[in-house]
């Protein structure tokens, strides 16, 4: 085990576990403090391998919460967000001392997120935008000083788009504020030093790859032999699909958008003549209901669950056994993903059946299961920063604390997306922060911030709120 501590070991030795090279490689970069990018497939110990460096320096007694966490997991989903707080419960249980995790997403009640201020967790778990609020507070200056790693789950998913640039500027301020070690998560990156290159652009990451997992067992479903030339349901497959969650303990069935999620829920339900039981997730319900669809799933009380990408990504429910993408995957990234819900074990293959809605869709599945059977993911769509984000991120800067522009030029380029930003647009961008630009120029009402002794600081209190 190495230089593993005990408490660890005893977890690891409980379950008849032994280190994977891919962990043993993470420990050693965590020992290092060098920034890592760990890609390894579903299954396989990925998630564990990106903390056990930070559990490992908690249960030896280096590291301390007294004035605020000492790791960062970001996450992409809600729901993702809770599953790793109740998975870090088994490994964490055992230590001598406490390591309090906290959760904070969108559904985090406004108690909970003041009790985290004053009484920081060990590990915060959450979003990249409630990061960016978190940071845009006076208080984030101290609180997250002391932040020793930060955790980026599905990294892949949360680079390309706006919500990578947000991301990629939060990442910049962390590092302004304190010495993080960035560690990805990925079981789908096409190209790891790219996005190695995104995580951390101004410094060297250690690539790290787990073992290979054996090949998915996909089927097309044609029902006699039919496909509709058109449409966008499932419709033509329904008694199909009843009788494989019929015959399978847990069934996952992915569609792409939340209405499409409605009507096949509703399609099955009227001719689910057993009463099997088929439950509905996706993020237009009720925090609610989305909690009780969950908690039906780990009590073992549904057999399917209807979802959109609110299940796909990261998320351990270990009794699935099926996965069903009904409609186009859109992307063999994508449809790695919600395959790897399925048998979540490194050595067995994931079962999953494809369900075109047309002879279109079908052309599509064909190319995504060869993409599969070929190992081959999508490749990463990343781009130069929208300018956009950047003043929401100025914004933010402004509210937690005055700033120069030297100092913000100098945050802005850590962050990868705006690294190669001409200097001239950041000081536009922060000139539109300022005064609203041309059209609300002269307006002193619509002033955001203000320009004090070379520090641009927020006009009032009632802007920072």
């Amino acid at each position: 085990m190495s230089f593993l501590d005990p408490s660890l070991e005893k977890f690891f030795a409980d379950r008849g576990w032994e280190l994977r090279t891919h962990q043993q490689q993470s420990l050693n970069a965590g020992q290092d403090r060098r920034h890592a990018l760990i890609t390894a497939p579903t299954g396989s110990g990925k998630t564990l391998a990106g903390f056990l460096p930070i559990l490992h320096q908690w249960v030896s007694g280096n590291i301390n919460c007294d004035t605020g966490p000492v790791a960062l997991y970001i996450t992409p989903l809600k729901v993702l967000a809770a599953d790793m707080a109740r998975n870090l419960e088994a490994p964490c249980a055992g230590f001598s001392r406490p390591f309090v995790i906290g959760v904070r997403t969108g559904d985090t009640s406004s108690h909970e997120r003041a009790k985290q201020w004053t009484s920081p967790p060990a590990l915060l778990i959450l979003t990249p935008e409630q990061l960016a609020l978190m940071l845009s507070h006076p208080r984030s200056i101290r609180y997250f000083s002391g932040v020793q790693d930060v955790i980026i789950d599905e990294i892949h998913a949360l680079a390309p788009g706006k919500r990578g640039d947000l991301l990629a500027l939060c990442l910049a301020r962390l590092r302004c504020l304190g010495s993080p070690r960035l560690v990805g998560l990925s079981a789908t990156v096409d190209d790891p030093i790219e996005m190695s290159s995104w995580m951390v652009a101004d410094e060297e990451v250690v690539l790290i790859e787990g073992p290979t997992a054996a090949l998915p067992d996909v089927h097309i479903v044609q029902p006699d032999g039919y496909i509709p030339w058109a449409g966008h349901g499932a419709g033509h497959a329904v008694e199909e699909l009843l009788e494989l969650i019929k015959n399978h303990e847990l069934t996952l069935l992915f569609v792409n958008t939340r209405n499409h999620a409605e009507h096949l829920f509703a399609q099955l339900w009227l001719k689910n003549e057993q009463n099997l039981a088929i439950g509905l997730h996706h993020g237009s319900l009720s925090r609610t209901q989305r909690t009780k669809v969950e908690q039906a799933i780990n009590q073992g009380r549904l057999q399917a669950v209807v979802a959109t990408s609110t299940l796909d990504l990261g998320v351990d429910w270990g009794d699935v056994d099926l996965v069903v993408q009904v409609g186009a995957p859109k992307g063999s990234g994508r449809l790695i993903q919600r395959i790897g819900r399925a048998n979540h074990r490194l050595e067995e293959p994931s079962r999953a059946f494809l369900v075109p809605s047309n002879r279109f869709e079908y052309l599509e599945c064909l190319g995504a299961k060869a993409a599969l059977m070929e190992q081959k993911s999508d490749p990463l769509d990343l781009h130069e920063g929208h300018w956009d984000v950047l003043c929401q991120h100025i914004m933010g800067r402004a509210c937690a604390e005055p700033f120069s522009k030297d100092e913000l030029l100098s945050e802005v380029k850590k962050a990868a997306p705006y690294q190669s930003i001409d200097e001239n647009i950041v000081m536009e961008c922060l000139g539109f922060v300022c005064d609203g630009g041309y059209a609300l120029r002269g307006y002193e009402q619509y002033d955001r911030l203000k320009e004090v002794d070379g520090k641009f600081m927020v006009t009032s209190a009632e802007h920072r709120r």
